[in-house]
């Protein structure tokens, strides 16, 4: 992001920040004020001149003052899942799941490079006000890379969808743009959340036992988390719910033999918030709070959300369940993180200090949050009725998410000063002398009240009926976001809400003319209905603050759409698994026999695009060779479009293997004729699978391979996606 790239000095001033109060000419200065020290030896000095209950204080995600030491109080608290939330004025962007229907690492490592730059410009306007509020920090709990294994998690809306190798991608793509590239300083500190195997169900994760094999640990639930923490994220957050009967905060297997030791991690650990609590009050697998303390401390967490560890922790050194030494350490750990954020140097010696206010939700963020939000919306069907003109005599907008705010935000959100709704932004695109009438039609999840319907004559005297529907924050979520949820934020009906769907009829019956449906919503949904009933069917999910710009812009030609639905969109729950059911047998497109309604990596475009002349670098692999696969895709239709291509392997022939795996993805775009060689490079880890021990395992025999515009699948054949291009190697 762009600001402002004069000399500091001439910027901010030491004295405009009180965190940054240190100056050479105090009266005092300890070796933890010494920039010229190493981290460890400055970390080192602070924790030696603090007191039990002041180490265990500074543990706390609301860390108090440290007066003597002139620490300034600091809570730890602060999200960013789609930008900056619950922090006043920021740039909304889509939610998470649309960021991730984008398939574009590139341009999600820009978007959480804007909202760091937002981050750091608000942090250090507060800080000169001296405010220290809850999510007023630099340390955020995101991104969520938890896998969206079932579409009734209402959560699900927060991650990066069903794949690991998706997921992963774009989470190692978000965190760099959040913590920055300075040698010296984080810009924000990231957080890989919620480790691990956690989705759900909602109402029951403060006690439930998540059962993973080791097969499905080390090929689903894992990998992501393994590439953050390759990317140096700064914190992982244990999860509320226990795993293979361990709480996850209290986790020995995940958090002190694959997160310490295998992987080496060296950041801190941040209990979810009161999930401390829940090793007595759900899990029951310690008598009280004093236990619970002495126990995620030796598991090795370092920052308590919730309310155990102070006083507790001390508590619990005081009975010799823990030593005031191993406190220590793990404090000393979490210290790490404050001074790489700079929070005891001098503001000058920190460029991060110098971004300035006007990065708020700027018209370069905005445009940002517009671009990303017209790559994510994914066309599901279209008749041909799409796109549309801008100057037809009459145009009848109407439906329960067609002027909500709600309906582009979803979850763990910002507030912007300038939403842009879908009746907005149609309406601004339309040209003068052209008519739009807009009426609700319909609530969101209940019957009018009213019984008189003045939308079907609206419809039928309109060139094209534009109807919005779908779902929003109060119907899915956290336990206590969705307040319009009985299920608390789970979603265990599987299609929209009746009336829609009765409201929708009644707008299609007697009525040839065209009918154009957007859903928004953070997950799967039975759209069988809204598919045969409607034209064309957009999917916007939740938009952010520009998504009733992108969404017009899609609507009348200005962008093709591209998207890709990062999850698949099963018929009905009768095809998946029982929702408490953790094993990946039968779920996703990785293990899913059954015909799906829409399949993973599915979108279609204004134009048409072949795939071609697929070339493999060697046709026989060996055990640790890594090849190159290419090929070329056409944009054969009209229209100028961006197109992701989809790079998938199958091991044929070879049990429990998955039945496709995503190894790469890219985005191009191409105007009409003009085509493109893509290329992707299958290392040896790629080319392995996962065994019953969890263990990657090179196995002998056929391997197809195949790069295509959706999952290379008879379905996605059967909706219009670009054929595949296929070729086939031997593993020996």
């Amino acid at each position: 992001m762009k600001y402002n790239k004069k000399p500091i000095t001439q910027i901010v001033t030491a004295t405009a920040f009180a965190i940054f109060s240190f100056v050479q000419s105090s009266a005092q200065i300890y070796p933890f004020q010494n920039p010229k020290l190493s981290i460890d030896a400055r970390v080192n000095d602070m924790v030696s001149r603090l007191n039990l209950e002041e180490k265990v204080g500074q543990m706390m995600y609301n860390a108090p003052a440290v007066p003597k030491l002139k620490i300034p109080e600091y809570n730890w608290w602060n999200e960013a899942l789609h930008g900056v939330g619950r922090s006043g004025v920021a740039t909304v962007f889509p939610q998470a799941i649309g960021l991730a229907a984008t398939f574009d690492d590139a341009l999600a490592k820009q978007v959480a490079s804007a909202i760091s730059d937002e981050a750091r410009a608000m942090f250090n306007v507060a800080v000169k006000k001296d405010y220290r509020l809850q999510y007023g920090g630099l340390t955020f709990w995101t991104p969520n890379i938890n896998i969206f294994r079932d579409p009734r998690w209402g959560r699900g809306q927060e991650t990066y969808g069903e794949d690991p190798f998706l997921t992963g991608k774009i989470g190692v793509a978000f965190v760099k743009g959040l913590q920055g590239d300075n040698p010296n300083y984080l810009k924000v500190a990231a957080c890989a959340k919620h480790f691990a195997v956690h989705s759900g169900p909602e109402r029951l994760r403060h006690e439930f036992d998540a059962k993973a094999s080791m097969k499905d640990m080390w090929e689903t639930y894992l990998p992501a988390f393994k590439q953050l923490v390759d990317a140096k994220v700064e914190a992982v957050m244990c999860a509320y719910n226990r795993t293979n009967s361990e709480p996850c905060c209290g986790n020995t297997y995940l958090l002190q033999d694959v997160l310490r030791t295998k992987w080496n991690f060296k950041g801190h650990i941040v209990s979810d918030c009161w999930a401390l609590n829940d090793f007595y009050e759900g899990h029951k697998v310690v008598k009280n709070d004093v236990e619970a303390a002495a126990l995620a401390l030796k598991k090795g967490v370092n920052l308590n959300c919730g309310n155990t560890y102070s006083p507790s922790l001390v508590k619990a050194v005081q009975q010799g369940l823990v030593t005031e030494k191993e406190v220590d350490e793990q404090l000393k750990v979490l210290l790490r993180t404050k001074f790489k954020l700079g929070l005891f140097d001098a503001a000058e010696a920190n460029p991060y200090n110098q971004i300035p206010a006007s990065q708020i939700n700027s018209a370069e963020h905005r445009s940002l949050a517009r671009k990303v939000a017209q790559q994510s919306i994914v066309l599901l069907k279209n008749n041909g009725v799409l796109p549309l003109k801008n100057d037809l005599k009459k145009y009848f907008a109407t439906g329960p998410c067609m002027s909500s705010i709600d309906a582009l935000i979803g979850n763990y959100f910002g507030v912007s000063n300038n939403y842009v709704t879908i009746l907005e932004g149609i309406t601004g695109q339309v040209q003068h002398g052209s008519q739009v009438e807009y009426r609700p039609g319909t609530l969101l999840d209940r019957e009018n009240v009213n019984p008189i319907d003045w939308t079907t004559p609206a419809a039928k005297a309109s060139d094209v009926t534009i109807v919005a529907l779908g779902i929003n924050g109060m119907l899915e979520g956290e336990e206590g976001e969705s307040i319009a949820s009985t299920t608390y934020g789970d979603r265990l009906d599987y299609n929209i809400p009746k009336n829609q769907i009765d409201f929708l009829k009644k707008l299609r019956q007697d009525n040839t003319k065209p009918i154009v449906v957007i859903i928004t919503g953070g997950s799967p949904m039975n759209l069988s209905e809204v598919h045969e009933l409607a034209d064309a069917v957009l999917l916007a999910w939740y938009p952010g603050e520009e998504g009733g710009n992108a969404v017009a812009d899609i609507l009348f030609g200005k962008v093709s759409p591209s998207g890709k639905l990062p999850i698949t969109f099963p018929k009905s729950l009768n095809d998946i698994p029982a929702y408490e059911n953790y094993s990946m047998k039968g779920r996703t497109y990785r293990y899913m026999s059954i015909e799906p309604m829409y399949p993973f990596g599915y979108g279609l475009s204004y134009t048409s695009f072949k795939y071609s002349d697929i070339k493999v670098s060697k046709a026989t692999v060996l055990k640790n060779e890594s090849i190159t696969v290419e090929a070329t895709v056409t944009n054969t239709g009209k229209v100028k479009s961006d197109e992701v291509a989809q790079l998938y392997v199958s091991h044929e022939g070879v049990e429990d293997a998955p039945i496709y795996s995503m190894k790469g993805f890219k985005r191009v775009s191409l105007v009409p004729g003009q085509s493109q060689k893509i290329s992707f490079t299958l290392t040896p880890e790629m080319l392995q699978l996962i065994n019953e021990n969890g263990e990657s395992v090179f196995t002998t025999g056929k391997v197809k391979i195949s790069i295509a515009g959706s999952l290379p699948s008879k379905r996605s054949e059967e909706l219009g996606a670009a054929k595949q291009t296929a070729t086939t190697i031997i593993l020996q």
